[in-house]
């Protein structure tokens, strides 16, 4: 087996942190940054969930009249070449 040569690569230096700056990071970063109680995390669900339907709705309406105005355009193309 051969190898190739090594690739040589830069080492990352760390900086030290400060310990109390460390502290307060985990602190933060343990701590639940969300919305407090159980209800207002349940009407966020909600308005979230709303919003995916209200998107997928939309979509499908966008869909449906681009489909309406394509037939109608294929229908115009029929008449012309019919002479009417």
């Amino acid at each position: 087996m051969k190898f190739s040569p090594p690739i040589q690569t830069e080492v990352a230096i760390e900086r030290k942190i400060n310990p109390k700056r460390m502290q307060r990071e985990i602190q933060s970063q343990l701590q639940d940054k969300g919305i407090g109680t159980k209800a207002q995390q349940a009407l966020k669900l909600q308005h979230e969930q709303c919003k995916l339907e209200r998107k997928t709705k939309s979509r499908e309406q966008k869909e449906a009249e681009k489909d309406r105005q394509f037939a109608i355009r294929q229908e115009k193309k029929k008449a012309k070449h019919r002479g009417r």
